[in-house]
């Protein structure tokens, strides 16, 4: 039986293989996530969100769902503001989950609680095991043998622990990342092999490894695999199954023996490869930035087998900074990266200070400064390659999507390392997105910039919206007509104060396209269309047919 939530109706639906899906509640104002099948197969338990209020914050709770009926779900958990990761123990007698509250995010400060199942499905003297509100749990499990285990960075990294005899005990401490942000539920990173064998993935300067840790004496064994980015890890009856990438390997679903190792490939994102004389692979960096801080990033030189620069000439260089932005660039093979490589360019994606995969102290320093770090950490990241001679100084680049394009966008109004960019749906107004977002990311800018409205100027300092006649660089702006997290009104506006400053501008719009472009007709156009204008503002002529793209105040031959 198979069990899931549809999108166009926000239903949970019982699938049995051959027959019709059917509805097991009744409204699309509840929207159900993170479905565990009880024992016995009668009951779900789930995260709910309740949208019933019209003008009010969703309320959410965790329920249990009667899998022959088609209503509501009877609440067993509530009153926090935030839910997920439910797990019922092999015996069907506990059940543990993950809470938080405004205004923390789940990798700022979580709780984890179990309370004891009854038969009826009620939950019974629920209480809190570890976390607050400065330590971050993430996925609690439960070993075959009933002992629960979860991740917590109580030292500052996302660590495995176990609550063994009431007390809460490190499995194996290490300044290493055996967990990621749950930006959406389901996350995995770690999978039970037996009760005292745990298969996980951690990660260390910005690449992951899989291994197997030894819970009774905290070994760490590292196991082969051809992956350096992987989640979504399950394992059963001497199989593993995760979704993993690399620098030549593209996101492919594997399945692996766990005793012999053998690796099949069940699915792939994408068929087509790389010839490996024009595969650029990625080299970590770690660079000097403010404050006397070191910051990361991942720096792919131009490659193509078939073209070679003239001796002593310089790369053009595209910095990009990443989304989220308690994100990370990672290692999987990137073909919008090889698309710029293979074409002469040389890019560096930054992890800049804020992003995963190097510890909370080194997420923590976007703390109230977002607009600031982040920038800081973009621009250094281009002043180092051309200090070691890597890239051309003079074509330096910036390019983001949506809160990358917001450094983009601050880059290139608040600083002059810049000689042009190119913004997606980027954040141009802080006050805006301050006041009209869901609420998993309500308070989200209460912790990256400030509470608003107490911080309203400091809001007004940080939107590139407001200072306009700053900016000396040339620019590409794209946006989806149907964007409602960023209107369109906002790249217009820039757009039109670039005009009148006499600054080359272009304006690339697509209809039906919202936060985020999704038709692949829409990518390609795009793509080409930054590649031709960066070739004009540049001097070079790509080797593309590209369709031309209408650069306002770009002098001419």
């Amino acid at each position: 039986m198979i069990y899931f939530t549809n999108f166009d109706d926000q239903r949970v639906y019982r699938h049995l293989l051959g027959q019709q899906p059917v509805p097991i509640t009744s409204s699309r104002d509840l929207r159900y996530a993170d479905l565990v099948v009880m024992p016995g197969g009668q009951r779900v338990l789930a995260v709910r969100e309740d949208h019933r209020i019209a003008g009010a914050e969703a309320v959410n709770s965790l329920v249990m769902l009667d899998v022959d009926g088609a209503g509501e779900g009877t609440i067993v958990a509530g009153g926090s503001d935030f839910y997920a990761s439910p797990a019922v123990c092999p015996a069907g007698a506990r059940v543990a989950w993950v809470a938080w509250n405004h205004p923390n995010m789940p990798w700022d400060g979580t709780e984890l609680w179990v309370a004891d199942l009854e038969p009826d499905g009620t939950l019974l003297h629920p209480r809190q095991v570890a976390g607050g509100p400065n330590e971050s749990i993430l996925q609690p499990q439960w070993a075959p043998d009933g002992v629960l285990h979860f991740l917590s960075d109580r030292t500052g990294w996302w660590n495995l622990y176990r609550v063994k005899d009431q007390d809460v005990e490190a499995l194996c401490l290490r300044e290493a990342e055996f967990g990621k942000p749950p930006w959406r539920f389901g996350n995995s990173t770690y999978a039970f092999e037996s009760a005292n064998r745990i298969i996980c993935t951690y990660s260390e300067q910005g690449s992951a490894t899989l291994a197997r840790l030894h819970t009774d004496t905290g070994r760490l064994e590292t196991m082969q695999a051809p992956h350096t980015e992987l989640e979504g890890i399950r394992s059963e009856c001497g199989r593993l199954v995760y979704l993993g990438g690399s620098p030549r390997l593209h996101r492919e679903l594997v399945l692996m023996r766990l005793v012999s190792g053998h690796v099949e490939i069940l699915r792939r994102s994408a068929s087509w490869t790389v010839d490996e004389a024009s595969l650029s692979v990625p080299e970590p960096i770690a660079f000097p930035t403010e404050n006397g801080l070191t910051a990361h990033a991942l720096f792919y030189p131009p490659k193509n087998g078939a073209c070679h620069a003239p001796a002593g000439d310089r790369p053009p260089l595209l910095v990009i900074s990443h989304g989220g932005p308690t994100g990370a660039a990672d290692t999987t093979l990137a073909p919008a990266i090889q698309f710029w490589t293979s074409r002469g360019l040389a890019v560096v994606d930054v992890n800049y200070g804020g992003s995963t995969g190097y510890g909370r102290a080194y997420r923590e320093r976007l703390k109230g400064q977002w607009g600031v770090v982040d920038v800081d950490d973009c621009v250094s990241a281009a002043r180092d390659l051309v200090r070691r001679g890597d890239v051309d100084a003079d074509r330096v680049a910036i390019r983001g999507r949506s809160a990358g394009g917001y450094t983009t966008l601050s880059a290139l109004t608040f600083r002059a390392c810049f000689k042009a960019g190119a913004s997606y749906y980027g954040i141009s107004d802080l006050e805006t997105l301050a006041t009209d977002t869901h609420k998993f990311e309500s308070r989200y800018l209460d912790w990256l910039v400030g509470p608003y409205p107490e911080c309203a100027d400091r809001y007004k300092a940080r939107s590139p919206i407001n200072f306009v006649d700053r900016l000396s660089s040339p620019m590409i702006f794209f946006q989806g007509m149907d964007d409602q997290v960023v209107p369109p009104n906002q790249a217009r506006r820039m757009v039109d104060a670039m005009r009148e400053k006499g600054l080359p501008v272009a304006y690339v719009a697509f209809d039906g396209e919202g936060h985020g472009f999704r038709m692949a007709a829409t990518i390609k156009r795009a793509l080409e269309s930054e590649l031709y204008f960066f070739g004009r503002v540049f001097g070079f002529t790509p080797a593309d047919e590209l369709a031309p793209v209408e650069i306002v105040n770009l002098e001419t031959d």
